[in-house]
């Protein structure tokens, strides 16, 4: 059974890589949303082991994210460099699935014309 502290940092962690989501590109950000939202709903279950191991990558997009926006503060959003390359060492460590997943964001965030079709927020209140 999860900790109340644990559920606490994951939920944390979790609202500030949406919110964090906010500053990339709108293609980018649907997609990243998407994820973020299937990856954690994907390891509510897991061990405690997954679940550290799950925190400390999570962790490591946050901080990594939080540096390229505040980087790209000064520049426009559009011309702003988002992302990282994986370490082979670090890709050793995936299982086969992850390693689909990885191939399918990475063809999914490569595409001229992305699944989302995303205007941005046109609604008035």
């Amino acid at each position: 059974m999860a900790t109340s502290a644990h559920v606490s940092k994951v939920r944390s962690l979790y609202k500030r890589i949406l919110l964090l989501h906010r500053f990339l590109p709108i293609h980018l950000r649907a997609l990243g949303d998407q994820y973020v939202k299937d990856e954690f709903r994907r390891h509510k279950g897991v061990s405690r082991q997954e679940a550290a191991a799950f925190m400390v990558e999570w962790e490591n997009y946050k901080g990594t994210l939080q540096t390229q926006v505040l980087e790209s503060a000064g520049n426009r959003i559009e011309t702003a460099g988002f992302g990282a390359d994986l370490s082979d060492e670090k890709l050793k460590n995936f299982q086969d699935e992850q390693i689909g997943q990885l191939y399918e964001l990475m063809l999914e965030s490569t595409k001229p014309n992305s699944q989302f079709d995303i205007q941005g927020d046109t609604f008035k209140k």
